[in-house]
C-alpha cells in the first residue's frame, strides 16, 4: 500500500521546482509558463528519521533502509479547470488518486516568472484551487443523485439512505465550501460514504506550503502573504510549511557537508524538505515501526491504529498469515540500553498478541509459523 501526497497549486508557484528538490532529480521539467507538467510525476521520497541510523549502528546491521512516502507533482490548476479549462479534468483526475494534498502557494515576487493571476494574493489563490475542487465534487454528487433518485422515490431503503447522505453533502458544496472544513458538522456515516463511495476531492486533508524568496527565510515573518496563508491554515487546523523551493533545489544538488554550510548561511537548522516530508507523513496519520537484524535495519510505514498481524504483513505476507506474537520495545525505552540483547536481559521487551496496536517507534520481532 502506497501513501501519496499530491503537490497542487496554480501554475508558476514553484511546484515542479519543489518536486525536483524532493526527489533530487530533474524528471519534472521546470519552465516559466503554465502546463509544463502534463502527466503527473511520481517520486518515492525517504522519510528522514534519525532513529533508523541509531538502531542500525547499535545492532551492527550491514545496511539501514528507510521507509518512503510518494509525492506526485500535479500540473497547475487554473480557473475553470472543473469545466475543462487548461488541462483541468486531467489534473482533477490525478488529484483524485492521491491521499492528501500539499497546496503550494506563491508568496514571492519574481518579474521573470509572472503570476498567472497577475498579482500575489494567497487567499485568492487558495480560493481558486478550492473552488475548482468543489465544482468537481458538486458534479460527482449531482451525477450520483440522478442515478439513485428513482430508487429512493420507490422506497428502496439503501437508496433512501444514500440520498440522505447526498443531500447533506450537496448542502455544504452549494455554499462553495470544501467539505474538509465541515468534517465536525457531518455524521461519521456521511463522511465515510463520501470518502469510500464518491472519493470526493475536498475531503482530502491539506498541507499548505508557503513558497517564499530566500530573503524571507527561515519562517516568512513579516511577509504579508505568509501571514495571510497562516490564517487560512489556522482556521482549518491544517499544517503549514514555509519553504524556498529555489534554495531547496540548490541544497539538493550539494554534498552533505556543503549542504550543512549552506543551511547555516540562511539560518536554517534543517532542510525545509525534511519538515515538508514529516508534516505530510503526520497529515496522512502515518507512523513508523522498525525491524532489525545483522543484515538490515528497516523502517516501515503503517496507519496509526494498525494491529500487529497487519504490520507483520508489511514485512512479509507469511508473517501475517502465520502470526503468533510480537516481541516489542519502543524506541524511547530502547535508547536507555545499549542493544536489544541488553533490553531482553532487563525485561524491557514485551510480548504482544493479535490485538496490539503498533505505536510509532516500536522495534518489533514477529513470531510466526506457516
Amino acid at each position: 500500500m502506497g501513501f501519496r501526497l499530491g503537490i497542487v497549486g496554480l501554475p508558476n508557484v514553484g511546484k515542479s521546482t519543489l518536486f525536483n528538490a524532493l526527489v533530487k532529480a530533474s524528471r519534472a521539467q521546470v519552465a516559466s509558463y503554465p502546463f509544463t507538467t502534463i502527466d503527473p510525476n511520481v517520486g518515492k521520497v525517504p522519510v528522514p528519521d534519525k532513529r533508523l541510523e541509531v538502531i542500525a549502528e547499535r545492532e551492527g546491521s550491514e545496511r539501514a533502509t528507510p521507509t518512503f512516502i510518494e509525492f506526485v507533482d500535479i500540473a497547475g490548476l487554473v480557473k475553470g479547470a472543473s469545466r475543462g479549462e487548461g488541462l483541468g479534468n486531467q489534473f482533477l483526475a490525478h488529484i483524485r488518486e492521491v491521499d492528501a494534498i500539499a497546496m503550494v502557494v506563491r508568496c514571492f515576487e519574481r518579474g521573470d516568472v509572472p503570476h498567472v493571476e497577475g498579482s500575489l494574493d494567497p487567499v485568492r489563490d487558495v480560493q481558486i484551487v478550492d473552488l475548482e475542487l468543489v465544482m468537481k465534487d458538486l458534479e460527482t454528487v449531482k451525477g450520483r443523485m440522478s442515478k439513485v433518485e428513482k430508487s429512493a422515490r420507490g422506497g428502496i431503503r439503501e437508496a433512501r439512505e444514500e440520498m440522505k447522505h447526498l443531500k447533506t453533502l450537496m448542502g455544504y458544496l452549494e455554499d462553495l465550501e470544501p467539505l474538509r472544513r465541515h468534517l465536525k458538522d457531518m455524521e461519521e456515516e456521511t463522511v465515510s460514504y463520501a470518502k469510500t463511495t464518491l472519493f470526493l476531492l475536498t475531503l482530502k486533508p491539506v498541507l499548505y506550503v508557503a513558497n517564499v524568496s530566500e530573503e524571507d527565510l527561515p519562517d516568512g515573518d513579516g511577509n504579508p502573504c505568509v501571514e495571510a496563508l497562516k490564517g487560512i491554515a489556522r482556521n482549518e487546523n491544517s499544517p503549514l510549511v514555509v519553504i524556498c523551493a529555489d534554495i531547496e533545489s540548490q541544497i539538493a544538488s550539494l554534498e552533505e557537508e556543503e549542504a550543512e554550510e549552506f543551511l547555516k548561511a540562511y539560518g536554517l537548522r534543517e532542510r525545509g524538505l525534511n519538515r515538508l516530508i514529516r508534516e505530510g507523513y503526520k497529515l496522512l496519520d502515518l507512523i513508523t515501526f522498525f525491524t532489525t537484524n545483522r543484515k538490515e535495519t528497516r523502517a516501515w510505514t503503517v496507519k496509526r491504529g494498525t494491529r500487529a498481524p497487519e504490520a507483520a504483513g508489511k514485512v512479509h505476507t507469511d508473517m501475517e498469515r502465520g502470526f503468533i506474537a510480537a516481541e516489542v520495545i519502543n524506541y524511547r525505552d530502547y535508547v536507555k540500553v545499549s542493544s536489544l540483547a541488553e533490553a531482553r536481559e532487563k525485561g524491557l521487551v514485551r510480548l504482544e498478541g493479535r490485538e496490539y496496536e503498533v505505536r510509532d517507534g516500536d522495534i518489533i520481532y514477529f513470531r510466526f509459523k506457516v
